[in-house]
């Protein structure tokens, strides 16, 4: 039964499942340092040099699990040790230099950085290289690459970089915590603070307490995962582990998309603020456009909010596929909303750091929120339910214009053309991740298969409109 995309997110899980267990059973402290073993016991085939480098690393990820260093503020952070089998990026001269006399790369190179030995084989010196690719793009044979580290190659906001160790270094000031660098290390070397405790300490308070409602808010997202078993048996494992009651996050969702196209039709242009790593990087790379982003909370925060106001002194821990929401609750405007941010893949832990087996349970259902609410989780859903919204309020001499970015690179893009008033729509609708939040880095699987299953779950709320969802709730 394969639960996950690659052996590192289930190493991940591994840590992630028995640092709960020990944390349920209220020894974690005493047998912390024991987990290493317990997942490597003896002698087993190591990828490192030694089993015992490998417990080392294995010793990171447990306090990664535990919340990792405090003191940094990021909740992506790199385990160093484990970060030193890549080779150095940059450009290289490979094996298909045919040592041709035309010297092209040379001619192109303003730096001086090309040399040649007796055969005319082309090197290069990477004291003088300023990585600019000019050289590549003149050889005849492609015959120089860029060799980009997985992270690097990932991080398209370019918030990585290699240290003095040959270790990758985050640039906190550039980092927006999507999370993209931690999915695509094949070594595992970069991993998103957990908060699994917080969230095990708050159940674990529920217990025998009548008074003490621990509420769940579960990304629309969820219908994309754990494919091994029935989204209704989801729920209801949820109701095991000590959850009081769920709700959709795709509630605020039509919250959020009511507000904002109201807030669009008036403003007459107007950014999403719904992906936090996509706020992030307007705030960090287009802060004259900061006045542009949505007023809303993101719907998590919006249904959230909701939780709190019915009910007070209830906890509300957010369940979904985005690294950066565990950023987001840091926020001051969404703080007293949000008590603690798991993902998927750490709910997976929970699940089985309980010895819950989903596939044997009965179906529970949930049925808060509309189609358009429930699409949000994948790129342009949120432009379908802003112009739902606009429809639904009878917004009359108003054109939806959307600029829909599915990634990062296409958001940068869209940005800069505002910046310089050459884009042609209203509204940009910014996704950090591939695909929306079915791309999430906190995922049990990504691929094209879980767009399919957000709009299948979509539909399972067709006859409703966002109106009619949110005066149920309002009564």
């Amino acid at each position: 039964m394969r639960k996950f995309d690659t052996q590192v997110q289930n190493l991940k899980y591994k840590v992630l499942r028995e640092v709960a267990r020990d944390a349920f059973a209220g020894t974690l402290h005493e047998t912390a340092i024991e987990i290493p073993k317990r997942i490597i016991p003896g002698k087993v085939p190591s990828m490192r040099c030694c089993v015992y480098k490998e417990r080392a690393v294995l010793a990171e990820r447990v306090r990664m699990a535990m919340g990792g260093h405090r003191e940094n503020p990021n909740i992506i952070e790199v385990i160093d040790i484990a970060c030193d089998e890549c080779p150095a990026a940059g450009y290289e001269v490979t094996s298909s230099c045919r040592g041709c006399l035309a010297h092209r790369c040379e001619s192109v190179c303003k730096r001086g950085a090309i040399t040649f030995d007796e055969h005319h084989t082309a090197h290069i010196d990477k004291s003088k290289c300023i990585e600019c690719g000019a050289c590549a793009k003149v050889c005849p044979y492609s015959a120089i690459a860029n060799r980009k580290r997985p992270c690097q190659n990932a991080c398209k906001v370019k918030a990585i970089k290699t240290g003095e160790d040959n270790a990758a270094v985050i640039d906190n000031k550039k980092c927006i915590a999507c999370g993209a660098c931690v999915y695509q290390c094949p070594f595992g070397a970069i991993v998103d603070k957990s908060f699994i405790l917080d969230v095990i300490d708050i159940l674990k308070k529920s217990e025998g307490n009548a008074a003490y409602h621990v509420r769940a808010v579960v990304a629309p997202s969820i219908a994309s995962q754990f494919h091994y078993a029935k989204l209704g048996q989801v729920f209801t494992g949820l109701k095991q582990l000590g959850f009081y009651s769920i709700t959709e996050a795709a509630l605020g969702a039509d919250m959020v998309a009511t507000a904002e196209s109201k807030e669009l039709a008036e403003k007459e242009f107007l950014i999403s603020s719904c992906c936090p790593a996509f706020v992030s990087y307007v705030k960090k790379s287009f802060p004259d456009l900061l006045p542009y982003v949505s007023e809303n909370l993101s719907p998590m925060a919006a249904i959230s909010r909701y939780l709190k106001d019915k009910d007070p002194d209830c906890r509300v821990v957010f369940i979904g596929p985005c690294t950066a929401k565990k950023a987001e609750v840091q926020r001051e405007s969404v703080r007293p909303f949000v008590d603690a941010v798991i993902t998927f893949e750490e709910l997976q832990a929970l699940f089985d750091s309980r010895d819950i087996d989903i596939t044997a349970l009965e179906e529970s259902w949930l049925d808060d929120a509309s189609y358009f609410g429930r699409i949000f989780a994948r790129c342009g859903g949120l432009s379908d339910a802003v112009a739902q919204g606009i429809k639904e309020q009878g917004i009359e001499d108003f054109i939806l214009k959307p600029a829909t970015c599915d990634g990062i690179e296409m958001c940068r893009a869209a940005l800069l053309k505002k910046s310089k008033n050459m884009l042609d729509a209203n509204f940009i609708e910014g996704m950090a991740c591939t695909g929306g939040c079915v791309g999430g880095a906190g995922c049990l699987t990504h691929g094209e298969r879980n767009k399919a299953e957000v709009d299948k779950y979509g539909m399972l709320a067709a006859d409703k409109s966002m109106s009619e969802t949110l005066s149920q709730f309002k009564k």
